[in-house]
């Protein structure tokens, strides 16, 4: 297939894999130094849900098991991982592939905004130049030994997702939500498109699920009543998890101090995850 197929085969006459009726096969090669165990996508269907917040928390959660954890940022136009763990500074780059950067406590990561001259710097590419990118975050960089990957999509179904899904050899995913009733309805837009591409659902993590008074433990729902329970059930999902808002995550991220956090919210979705 050429690498210019547009996938119209009413205006080629082009005899390959597509014409003849097999699956096309867009998967990518890992660089030559990258051997990755797992590959586990973290989806969202809107933004603003807490995705990046819960790729940062599971490979640190992984990374405290002594497990390998890195983190592909694919969210190209709206990269967040490099700040929630206090990563700054351009990446290197040798004749073999690109190094990523490491962490406090050892987790690798990738993202746009460490290849930009400054952060805040807008990335305003079109659809195909971002999911390339993305495709050379995978080609490109050497991971070395990893247990498990996490990769931070943007939300939606649009390109990226559909580039990791074609081209990675992705494992499975987490979907990330909120309580209020239109995100459940496009949290199911994205379990949709999983089936779609024949990638398992691992779980769902709905975050902002309440708040815990500090002084008497109550918790109050303020978005309203959660949804989790009917969404995971009607679309035969086992692995749910609860997060609360919590001030202190979000001065954690903003700090730089991820890998400090405290709480047990995910440890039974990272207990399933290592059985599996």
């Amino acid at each position: 297939m050429s690498e210019n197929c547009n996938h119209d085969c009413s205006n080629c006459s082009a005899n390959c894999a597509s014409r003849e009726g097999a699956a096309p096969d867009f998967s990518t090669k890992a660089n030559a130094h990258s051997r990755v165990k797992k590959v586990i996508g973290v989806v969202s269907g809107k933004g603003g849900v807490g995705k990046s917040l819960v790729t940062s928390l599971m490979a640190v959660l992984l990374r405290r098991r002594g497990l390998s954890t890195a983190i592909l940022d694919a969210d190209i136009t709206g990269p967040s991982i490099p700040r929630a763990f206090g990563v700054r500074g351009q990446l290197a780059a040798t004749d073999e592939g690109i190094v990523p950067a490491v962490s406090t406590t050892g987790i690798k990561m990738v993202s746009l905004n460490l290849l930009l001259e400054n952060e805040t710097d807008p990335v305003v590419w079109r659809g195909p130049i971002i999911a390339g990118t993305v495709k050379q975050f995978w080609t490109d960089v050497m991971w070395g030994d990893v247990d498990y990957m996490f990769v931070d999509m943007p939300p939606g179904t649009g390109d990226v997702p559909l580039t990791v899904f074609q081209s990675l050899p992705v494992n499975g995913i987490l979907i990330v939500s909120s309580p209020q009733e239109l995100v459940g309805m496009i949290v199911e837009k994205a379990v949709h498109m999983a089936g779609m591409m024949n990638v398992p659902v691992l779980g769902i993590v709905e975050n902002m699920s309440y708040f815990q008074c500090d002084e008497c433990g109550k918790k109050h729902y303020i978005f309203g009543e959660s949804h989790l329970s009917d969404i995971a059930a009607r679309n035969h999902i086992s692995l749910t998890a609860r997060m609360p808002l919590n001030p202190a995550l979000s001065a954690a991220c903003d700090t730089g101090r991820i890998e400090m956090f405290e709480g047990d919210w995910l440890d039974a979705m990272v207990d399933a995850l290592t059985q599996q």
